[in-house]
């Protein structure tokens, strides 16, 4: 079974009026919310921290974490941390769970499973085409409560493209909506997977499931663009072997705002929590998922 993101909220009230109780509703966040300024945040640091560091990066400015290609620069860290003192600044008692954070302490993953607004924020997705000079690269910032997405901005400076989404409000590019196309009947479906380098050989042979008529996958790039090219219209579906929320949760959003569909491969909604079965997608519509989710449970 194939399902939309799942939504599920409290419905009770604080006295307070903190928008950071852990008593208000997904509602209620929303209400408080000021999109414009958070969209503003999120160029604010792409400004100030990111972009003028592009193509501009010196050798001591990028290194490795776990690996030769997973890639952390100067822009990153800083970019999380402007982002982490404007959002919490714009949201009162909330939190911040970003990739940089939790790889220096794990334990900040936990705050995605408590009663606290919570911003999940990848300061550059895609690294690795930041640090040789590619402009596809993006910030992604995601609001959530109680694992629920509220909101999102995708947003590509060097490309000159701002996504948002808004729960039940749609989705928009560069201020235009965002509609879902139709695939075209009897096309071949283009399919972004997890890139080669980063997946383990298990990964690899149910990725190769996929390699099959009628499907056309290739390896993802920044996972923020490829959920993007989604709910444009420019892809039909990613297949994806791992579960960072910062990677996943404002895409997600863009997805289903859009009229698309996302599952793993046990057929559940993928929780931003953690503990997915995988691998899972997302697509332009629920048949495309299920086409895509059948092969790989196949293969699984």
């Amino acid at each position: 079974m194939i399902e939309a993101i799942r939504t599920e909220t409290g419905d009770t009230t604080d006295e307070t009026g903190a928008v950071g109780a852990a008593t208000h509703t997904a509602d209620e966040v929303l209400r408080a919310l000021n999109p414009a300024a958070v969209e503003d945040a999120v160029r604010k640091a792409a400004a100030a921290e990111i972009m003028p560091r592009f193509r501009q990066l010196a050798a001591h400015e990028v290194l490795e974490k776990n690996g030769p290609h997973d890639l952390v620069t100067v822009a990153d860290r800083l970019a999380e941390e402007h982002l982490t003192a404007a959002l919490t600044s714009l949201l009162p008692g909330s939190l911040v769970v970003g990739e940089e954070a939790v790889h220096a302490d794990p334990a900040v993953l936990a705050a995605l499973g408590g009663d606290a607004p919570v911003w999940i924020v990848d300061p550059v997705d895609g690294t690795r085409q930041f640090v040789h000079g590619d402009p596809g690269f993006a910030t992604l910032v995601t609001l959530a409560l109680r694992g629920e997405l509220l909101a999102s901005w995708t947003y590509a400076p060097a490309l000159d493209l701002m996504a948002t989404a808004r729960r039940g409000a749609g989705a928009e590019l560069n201020g235009r909506p965002l509609r879902r196309s139709a695939p075209v009947a009897g096309a071949a479906l283009d399919v972004a997977i997890s890139h080669y380098d980063f997946t383990t050989d298990e990964q690899k042979r149910v990725l190769s499931a996929l390699e099959t008529d009628g499907v056309v996958p290739r390896p993802c790039g920044s996972a923020g663009l490829e959920y993007l090219y989604i709910a444009s219209g420019e892809l039909d579906a990613v297949a994806f072997s791992w579960e960072n929320a910062w990677d996943h949760a404002a895409g997600l959003l863009l997805v289903h705002e859009t009229g698309g569909a996302s599952g793993t491969v046990a057929g559940e909604p993928f929780r931003i929590t953690g503990g997915n079965a995988l691998p899972f997608t997302a697509a332009r519509d629920a048949e495309t998922a299920r086409r895509i989710l059948g092969l790989l449970a196949a293969a699984n």
